[in-house]
């Protein structure tokens, strides 16, 4: 589908660029303090990881898949796992806003205090996997589809490699932060889904009524060039932005009140470390 395409494919090679960076700086790392025979548990860490979040993708939509015969259990799992999701994603948006300049200088710090087989195995599996189960969250919550998600990983994977041999140069903290710009765009949205999912969920078991206030739309633009299944308009901006056209008014403060605390906690940050 044209609207989940791009928005995997990015997500997915924002994630995959953040592990495969990870694994490349230990092992630049490693060659300069002249541990090398360690390079080896660097791998063993990054199979490692990738296989246990694709057990941990495909583990999330075999439970939709068992759930989908009931759609308001379908509904409830649906906000339940946006919502895991969207905690997830802010915790790691917030710790990139705090770590984000300085993630060279942290990994060195953590290889340093870890530097055993055991240990930079486990610096990589963990740090690897954090990517990989936010990737597996956002694939599930998104309804996104395996080719742009192996695109985009592809993708980072040929940056990585690109950037570790010195064959281009490129501003990581910028990539990163036009990067973050989008993840929390989308965060903001999987916010919103995961409140709407709830909402219709609990409208189907009839905890609440079709007429309830709660359900109560902001306003409704579907029927316009601004509709975000297939407007003009719409689609591009549910692409970029992660547009609703007819968000409940919960939906809609939960969705933006995401998106505008990330974007001025990020200001604050930036702002803070300008004065120093």
């Amino acid at each position: 589908m044209v609207e989940t395409f791009i928005p995997a494919l990015i997500v997915a090679f924002r994630e995959g660029l953040e592990a495969f960076l990870v694994a490349a700086i230990l092992l630049r790392f490693l060659d300069a303090s002249d541990n090398r025979y360690l390079k080896k548990h660097v791998w063993h860490g990054v199979s490692s990881g990738v296989v246990v979040s694709f057990i941990f993708g495909v583990f999330l939509f075999w439970i939709s898949a068992q759930l989908g015969n009931s759609d308001a259990i379908g509904k409830l799992w649906e906000s339940i796992a946006s919502f895991l999701a969207v905690t997830l994603v802010v915790t790691f948006i917030v710790w990139m806003i705090k770590h984000g300049g300085e993630i060279v200088k942290y990994i060195h710090t953590k290889a340093a205090l870890n530097l055993s087989a055991k240990g930079i195995f486990l610096l990589t599996f963990f740090m690897l996997i954090r990517e990989g189960v936010e990737l597996a969250f956002f694939a599930f919550a998104g309804k996104y589809t395996l080719l742009p998600i192996l695109l985009g990983i592809a993708l980072s994977v040929v940056l990585v490699y690109l950037i570790h041999h010195s064959l281009i140069n490129v501003k990581i903290k910028t990539l990163f932060s036009l990067t973050l710009i989008f993840l929390i765009l989308q965060a903001g949205f999987l916010a919103g889904y995961s409140v709407h999912e709830g909402l219709s969920a609990a409208k189907t078991v009839g905890m609440i009524g079709e007429d309830h206030g709660i359900l109560t739309k902001a306003f409704d633009l579907s029927a316009t060039v601004l509709s975000h299944s297939d407007g003009v308009i719409g689609l591009p901006l549910s692409v970029i932005l992660g547009w609703y056209s007819k968000p409940e008014i919960m939906q809609f403060i939960i969705h933006y009140g995401v998106v505008i605390g990330l974007f001025s906690y990020w200001k604050r940050k930036k702002n803070r470390v300008e004065h120093i």
